[in-house]
């Protein structure tokens, strides 16, 4: 665990907000928490940075915390080791920038993932259909937060 280790410590010395917010839970698994105003700073970092190179976006998760949405953003490098940098945005203002324009064109389905089934707004993200909901689905309408029930879907309209 040394290697992980090292891409700890290096990211804490980079970034001193991340003391305390990298774990790394085994071998090859980081995992790290960083507020959404210096998330694209340790992205980047973490993406186009030579010595750590995580070229490969595996999937974004969206999940409601309550008064926040979480995006955990699954990174990968080829020797299988996977960095999960984990940001939040309040639930009442769900704004974040799409990962697609500067780093990965093909994250577009799981940020539409996100806006359809979170209510997140991404933006930058490009015009596009809806998924993986139906085209009929309503607005404002978001069947992964928890405050969602199937008895506010207006069934006559899908």
């Amino acid at each position: 665990m040394a290697n992980e280790q090292a891409i700890q410590m290096e990211l804490q010395d980079t970034f001193p907000y991340l003391n305390e917010k990298i774990v790394v839970t085994r071998e090859r698994r980081i995992w790290a928490e960083v507020a959404s105003e210096h998330f694209f700073e340790v992205f980047d970092y973490l993406v186009k940075h030579p010595k750590w190179d995580f070229p490969i976006l595996c999937l974004i998760t969206g999940l409601d915390s309550g008064d926040n949405l979480e995006f955990i953003y699954h990174l990968a490098r080829r020797d299988g080791t996977m960095f999960n940098l984990k940001t939040f945005v309040p639930k009442s203002n769900p704004v974040h920038k799409t990962v697609t324009t500067d780093y990965f064109p093909g994250a577009e389905l799981y940020e539409r993932e996100l806006v359809d089934v979170l209510g997140a707004k991404i933006e930058g993200l490009p015009p596009g259909n809806r998924y993986p909901l139906p085209d009929g689905w309503p607005d404002g309408q978001y069947p992964l937060r928890k405050d969602w029930t199937p008895d506010m879907l207006d069934k006559g309209n899908l």
